[in-house]
């Protein structure tokens, strides 16, 4: 009974892992096919530099700190992004979006950096 119960279980785990391989290459495949410009490099670029940073931020155990630290990439990859618009964008109300997103980013950035230090030396 145990043998047999340890076949069914080991059988359920391969087709469920099989099942979530297969899902991510469906998924997957049709970008890793498209051709990428410059344009869609840099953006992939800046969300990659965002991500960890993020992540790894919100795990502090003090709940303002964790806020903080994920907020910093992430408002750094908006500034980031939207620089990357002001190079390739031709549209001009995205693109005064954009500088608009560069400078209060920058200020909020600014801000929380001088939050997290004031808030460590507590």
């Amino acid at each position: 009974m145990k043998k047999s119960i340890l076949i069914i279980c080991s059988a359920l785990f391969v087709l469920t892992s099989y099942n979530a391989m297969a899902n991510k290459e469906h998924i997957m495949k049709p970008m890793m096919n498209q051709t990428h410009s410059a344009m869609n490099d840099e953006y992939m670029k800046a969300m990659d530099k965002m991500h960890k940073p993020m992540m790894e931020g919100i795990t502090a155990q003090d709940p303002d700190v964790a806020f903080v630290k994920g907020m910093i990439p992430h408002h750094q990859g908006a500034i980031d992004m939207a620089k990357i618009e002001l190079k390739y964008g031709k549209d001009a109300k995205t693109r005064a979006l954009a500088e608009e997103i560069i400078k209060s980013q920058e200020k909020e950035v600014a801000l929380l950096k001088k939050w997290l230090e004031n808030h460590k030396a507590k």
